[in-house]
């Protein structure tokens, strides 16, 4: 159907005129009433009456009026979709309840008149992916995977370091350290079942305990952070690592500890990525935020792997 003669449908019906709607449209007459009569003819029936005042819309012209002001809606919201100066900035913050995420709020707070899409998506192949396709502006990735480069249309800048920090129930042989060292957790389980194989933050763990000799168990199924929470407040022999910028809720009655891990600070980078041709405007502004907020990388006490994406 031709949106043209949709459009032009839509002008004479509120005009109630074709010369009023060919002026506002800044066309002629002649053409308005090309247009209507193409689409009668396609639609197969009479959409205007002609009177002494003008033209007033027949029983089918009346039906079909809001469905082609519906048309025109839609038609408007593909286009704005795809108009980089209009649409919301689509970024990925991988999870709801993690650093970047938080990030992102900061963000809002900052610049609540830019509309924001914010979208999680699980593996930073298909968060390149999008950023390539321009299904999404950015993506916050932690770390890239050892001996993969990134694409060289992507850019990335390392945007915030994020302590590790152990998490205890109130009955684990550590529960009542103000600290711990990286040292002291040699011998203790720490249960991660989110670790996936392959992901960068699989790479990143499988680099920790090579480096420091722990061990991470990543057995069992993942039935998520509440079940996991609800583990290691019962199980005295279990602790796990959480990101010091990770915000989650649990039961008071659960007495969990977060405890920092110094000697050194284990690091969790995270990094922006984004295509290098993308116009977005707001992009360009998240950017100058995170440059602004962001704290010195690689400074002294703290750990991260050596492959992480670089500043």
């Amino acid at each position: 159907m031709d949106l043209e003669a949709v459009r032009t449908f839509v002008a004479a019906a509120e005009a109630g005129q074709f010369q009023k709607a060919a002026a506002d449209l800044s066309i002629t007459q002649q053409a308005v009433s090309k247009r209507i009569a193409a689409l009668e003819r396609g639609l197969g029936v009479r959409l205007f009456t002609r009177t002494p005042r003008g033209a007033e819309l027949t029983i089918d012209g009346q039906a079909f009026l809001p469905h082609a002001r519906e048309l025109l809606r839609v038609a408007e919201r593909a286009v704005t979709s795809v108009r980089t100066g209009r649409r919301p900035l689509r970024v990925d913050v991988i999870a709801s309840r993690g650093a970047a995420s938080g990030l992102m709020r900061g963000f809002h707070r900052a610049y609540p008149e830019i509309d924001l899409d914010v979208l999680m998506l699980f593996e930073i192949e298909t968060a390149v992916a999008a950023i390539r396709s321009g299904a999404i502006d950015a993506s916050f990735r932690a770390v890239a995977m050892p001996g993969r480069q990134l694409p060289e249309d992507i850019e990335s800048v390392r945007v915030l370091d994020e302590p590790l920090q152990l998490l205890t129930g109130p009955a684990h042989a550590l529960a009542g350290a103000r600290s711990v060292t990286v040292a002291q957790l040699v011998g203790h389980r720490i249960w991660m079942p989110g670790i996936v194989p392959g992901t960068e933050w699989g790479a990143y763990y499988d680099d920790l305990v090579a480096e420091f000799g722990l061990t991470i168990e990543a057995t069992g199924p993942n039935f998520g952070s509440d079940a996991l929470l609800d583990t290691i407040a019962d199980t005295p022999a279990l602790a796990t690592f959480m990101g010091g910028h990770t915000r989650l809720v649990w039961p008071a009655d659960h007495g969990l500890r977060r405890i920092p891990v110094t000697d050194p600070t284990p690091v969790y980078p995270h990094s922006l990525l984004w295509h290098r041709d993308n116009p977005h405007p707001a992009l360009a502004t998240l950017r100058a935020h995170l440059a602004a907020t962001a704290a010195g990388h690689d400074s002294a006490g703290t750990w991260a792997p050596s492959w992480v994406i670089p500043s």
